[in-house]
């Protein structure tokens, strides 16, 4: 029914908007009841970190404007920034096509990644040597 829900807008009216609640309840999350969430630096626009959010992270973050997620080792509600102070405001907030990934794009404070990098993706592939390169945590 949600992938039915999401091939219609495909084709909606641009001029007019869906209420929230709507596309919220018609969001396809997996059978641990989560779905993927890229989140975005705002204005670099460099890709931060992946994480996954239930509806309920989701729709904290949506009130609050602090990125919540779910966290999956924990199995509890993780508000970004809580403990460690590099706290995540949300700026926009985006689904996919097929509402199967949610696109966050935030303002970082301090590092994205637990390892006190700026973004979690700091193992580069380089594939015409078939190696991976690690980066360092540089300044903040």
């Amino acid at each position: 029914m949600q992938r039915t829900y999401f091939k219609q807008l495909e084709h909606a009216d641009a001029s007019l908007p869906l209420e929230l609640t709507e596309v919220v309840n018609q969001l396809p999350f997996n059978e641990q009841g989560l779905l993927p969430v890229i989140t975005q630096d705002a204005t670099s626009k460099k890709a931060l970190m992946l994480a996954w959010m239930n509806k309920t992270s989701l729709c904290q973050t949506m009130q609050t404007k602090r990125m919540t997620y779910w966290s999956r080792s924990r199995e509890c509600l993780w508000i970004k920034g809580e403990t460690s102070g590099h706290i995540q405001s949300l700026k926009s907030i985006s689904f996919d096509c097929d509402g199967d990934a949610i696109l966050c794009q935030v303002e970082q404070v301090g590092a994205a990644c637990h390892t006190g990098r700026l973004d979690c993706f700091y193992l580069h592939v380089d594939l015409n040597k078939s190696r991976v390169f690690v980066s360092g945590k540089g300044d903040l």
